[in-house]
């Protein structure tokens, strides 16, 4: 049973780490394109969840033609 617990604990963990790397990565991204993008193209600026499906998108289309 200790076992089960320690699963569910690291599990926890690992889930934190995701959320703060998304979080430390994303928001800079949100600020980069509305501060970059609406001046220059004219483009409307995007929300803290675009910019992670931005950068989701982004990781994809790069690693896929990696290999």
């Amino acid at each position: 049973m200790d076992t089960f617990f320690e699963l569910i604990g690291k599990g926890f963990i690992i889930v934190a780490i995701v959320f703060a790397f998304a979080i430390v990565f994303a928001f800079p991204v949100m600020w980069l394109w509305n501060w970059l993008m609406p001046p220059i193209f004219g483009l409307p600026g995007i929300g803290f969840l675009q910019a992670l499906g931005l950068m989701v998108l982004s990781g994809l289309l790069i690693r896929s033609g990696s290999k």
